[in-house]
């Protein structure tokens, strides 16, 4: 007899079930649809935004097929891409610049899927459309931007060096910056001055007859680490911005010293996202003159707001509106900044260990730390403000109180829940491209032709797969149509894993589905021929069929883990395609065993193990079976 006990039969067939559950919103397919997401970080997409979007359709007369809310902003639906397009160009006018609109694509799975996280596999670029970027990092502009602030810290030191150094200019020559003195001992002075507080300079003597000169360059390994430093920052710059597109499995990814791979799977409006990708913004630490909330101290007058807000701004100073957790307040900043972005070098979201409230940790770089610690030395419970400048638009991110004398780190706290320290931290850490980026390349895959890769893919997946079985049915009779249905879970299985994981499928991809089920079928092959092997020795049927599974598992699990192994290696050391293709397949050695042996074994006991006599197998036209039944006769 060969019977599952009850748990066995219930494990696989809620494996079978869970599997179809997850496989089956990738046949849901896309529809058009808009995202709008909030460009300012005081901005949020809440329900409150929803609402607002949803009634500007219905008061224009656009029929939607369906609003949610995610993290990355409000996504609606349309039934055509002419609905979208309108819909995009309606929302943008009503909701003004503080909104990016973006076109994409989003699954028509129900909600109550998306509730349980049953959502379909991401697409590829080369299955779906969209656009991809090869920018070139400007390496040489980092390395000139880190010059001109040594220049601006070498004026700031030599003035304020206890030594009272006099130079007769500081000026930036290419990469090297170089000081002017009228004598040898102020040059020396300078000297010691600068290699004791900026050590990433490399100083070298020179000068006609009667001139004095010091020319500082960096040293080797501060280039690389600035022209390091940039490289990732701009990545994460980019990795951020592409969330406005609310694009699903975007690429960010370096390609060489200095090249950055930008892939943007189902966006269609190429043009917002090159605006988005290529712009530039500031971060700025200034601080605050005034404040309509506060009237203690005489830098703190209200008075002064008010005469600001009439029109007569105090010189040197610039008037702010700060739009934060729903309140809405008037700052009055010191036109120069204390200290900008490019002085930071980590920011990261935290919690106060004794109050436990969120915060940020921010730690600047050396010239950074002596001028914060200058700025708020005598300036403790004032307040200090954040301010990103994008696109020539100032926004006041945060103005906390500075409670100490701050320096090379220090922390951010105020009336912060956790997502805002870490949308804080983001913007702290990559508010800016630290070097500027060019577009080298530029392609465009249309969703047509993403569409029709797909279908020439899955067809030839599906011909292979019916090819198979109609030679398994033909060779193995009903323990051939067992190898099918077991092969098919091996599929469903496969595919809903994929989904569960969020992975994303390219053509690589659905190679390694096609190339799965042709090695999924094997483990059935050496099943069907051990059992056949076990009959023509004589064995019973259920003694065939308990040795055949038994015996023929330890050949199945050798060759699936040198299998697996290779899939492995693939993963490790192959990059982009390579490993798409090399994930699939680990996963589909890992489905293949389990329906192979697991799933075909519980159909086979269900159907033959319960028998107390079976006198012949279904199991093909075999010479064993002609035997036997002559010696029966």
């Amino acid at each position: 007899m060969n019977r599952y006990p009850f748990w066995k039969y219930a494990f696989v067939g809620l494996a079978v079930a869970i599997g179809l559950l997850y496989a089956v919103p990738n046949l849901f397919g896309e529809a058009p649809a808009v995202q709008v997401s909030p460009v300012k970080a005081t901005l949020s997409a809440d329900a409150a935004l929803m609402g607002r979007v949803e009634q500007v359709l219905v008061k224009a007369g656009i029929e939607q097929r369906g609003a949610f809310l995610d993290p990355s902003g409000v996504k609606v639906r349309f039934a055509t891409e002419e609905v979208q397009l309108n819909a995009k160009d309606l929302l943008q006018r009503e909701l003004g610049e503080d909104y990016v609109v973006a076109l994409n694509l989003q699954s028509n799975v129900p909600g109550w899927m998306r509730g349980i996280n049953a959502l379909p596999m991401y697409l590829g670029l080369d299955l779906r459309g969209g656009v991809h970027f090869l920018l070139q990092v400007d390496m040489q502009g980092a390395v000139a931007k880190a010059a001109d602030r040594y220049a601006a810290d070498i004026r700031t030191l030599l003035r304020e060096d206890k030594r009272k150094v006099r130079h007769a200019g500081i000026v930036r020559e290419g990469e090297s910056v170089v000081v002017r003195f009228r004598d040898e001992e102020n040059r020396g002075r300078a000297r010691e001055a600068i290699e004791k507080e900026i050590p990433d300079l490399l100083l070298k003597d020179g000068g006609a007859a009667g001139e004095f000169t010091l020319s500082a360059t960096l040293k080797l390994e501060a280039q690389k680490r600035i022209q390091d430093f940039a490289l990732q920052q701009n990545i994460t710059t980019l990795r951020n911005r592409v969330n406005e597109l609310g694009v699903a499995e975007p690429i960010v990814q370096q390609a060489g010293a200095d090249r950055v791979v930008v892939q943007l799977p189902g966006v269609q409006d190429t043009a917002k996202a090159k605006d988005i990708i290529g712009r530039t913004a500031t971060l700025e630490l200034r601080m605050v003159e005034a404040h309509a909330s506060d009237s203690s101290g005489r830098d703190y007058d209200p008075a002064k707001i008010q005469q600001a807000q009439s029109g007569a701004v105090p010189f040197g100073t610039e008037l702010h509106v700060s739009k934060r957790g729903g309140l809405e307040e008037v700052l009055l900043l010191n036109r120069t900044p204390v200290l900008t972005g490019e002085r930071l070098t980590d920011a990261a979201p935290s919690f106060d260990p004794q109050s436990g409230e969120p915060m940020v940790r921010v730690s600047l770089d050396g010239q950074g730390a002596r001028l914060m610690r200058d700025a708020t030395r005598d300036a403790v419970k004032r307040r200090m403000a954040v301010l990103l400048i994008e696109r020539g638009k100032p926004e006041v991110i945060t103005a906390p109180v500075i409670q100490s004398e701050l320096g090379a780190s220090f922390q951010i706290t105020g009336r912060m829940n956790p997502k805002e320290a870490n949308d804080l931290a983001l913007l702290l850490r990559a508010g800016a491209l630290a070097a500027p980026m060019d577009i080298v390349e530029e392609r465009t895959v249309g969703p047509s032709l993403g569409r029709e890769n797909i279908e020439k893919g899955w067809k030839s997946t599906l011909i292979g797969f019916g090819a198979i079985a109609v030679f398994m049915v033909l060779y193995y009779s009903v323990f051939g149509v067992i190898s099918v249905l077991a092969l098919a879970t091996n599929l469903v299985l496969l595919v809903s894993l994929l989904s569960m994981l969020q992975a994303t499928l390219t053509l690589p991809g659905i190679a390694a589905v096609a190339l799965t089920l042709g090695m999924a079928i094997d483990a059935n092959v050496l099943i069907n021929e051990r059992i056949r092997e076990e009959l023509r020795n004589g064995a019973t049927p259920q003694a065939a069929i308990s040795a055949g599974f038994e015996r023929a598992f330890g050949t199945i699990v050798d060759s699936n883990i040198t299998t697996l192994i290779a899939g492995v290696f693939l993963f490790m050391f192959g990059s982009g395609p390579v490993r798409g293709f090399a994930v699939v397949h680990c996963l589909g050695i890992l489905t293949s065993m389990f329906s192979a042996v697991l799933v075909s074994r519980a159909l086979v006991n269900l159907l033959y193990g319960s028998r107390r006599k079976l006198d012949r197998l279904p199991i093909g036209n075999t010479d064993w079976q002609k035997r036997a039944a002559a010696r029966a006769a």
